[in-house]
């Protein structure tokens, strides 16, 4: 796996991942233009995808269906730099009738503690909690 990331002028960068460009760049108060996600938001958002490519192969092997699914992750940062994640919390949230809890619960946790490989790294670093909101 290979990223190339190329500056475009004040803070700002083009990523290309296979074949994929994604912006970058700091926020106006930091000296950038805001012309693109921030770094460590990207890292979330790396997290939110991996698990929830994870969680959404399960359910559907698990012959769980639901109408909606997302994923929100946040997290804190500490306050000295190098600025890091001190603790991160990641949202499940699912929309569907009957949806079973158990299973649910099974599929994320089998994410959390065996296939996905972003979390299995940023726990290293921080703790990651979560939790599952199933709505109608």
């Amino acid at each position: 796996m290979n990223v190339t990331v190329a500056w475009d002028g004040g803070l700002a960068f083009t990523a290309a991942q296979d074949g994929h460009a994604i912006r970058l760049d700091a926020a106006l108060e930091h000296g950038g233009r805001d012309s693109g996600p921030r770094p460590k938001g990207l890292l979330l958002t790396g997290l939110a995808g991996c698990t929830g490519m994870d969680v959404v192969s399960l359910l559907t092997k698990m012959r769980v269906s639901f109408t909606r699914f997302s994923v929100e992750v946040s997290g804190d940062l500490t306050t000295d730099h190098p600025k890091i994640f001190s603790r991160i919390h990641i949202r499940y949230i699912l929309a569907g009738p009957n949806i079973a809890r158990d299973k649910v619960e099974k599929a994320v946790n089998l994410s959390q503690e065996k296939y996905c490989g972003v979390a299995a790294m940023l726990q290293k670093a921080c703790p990651i909690t979560h939790e599952i909101i199933i709505q109608d």
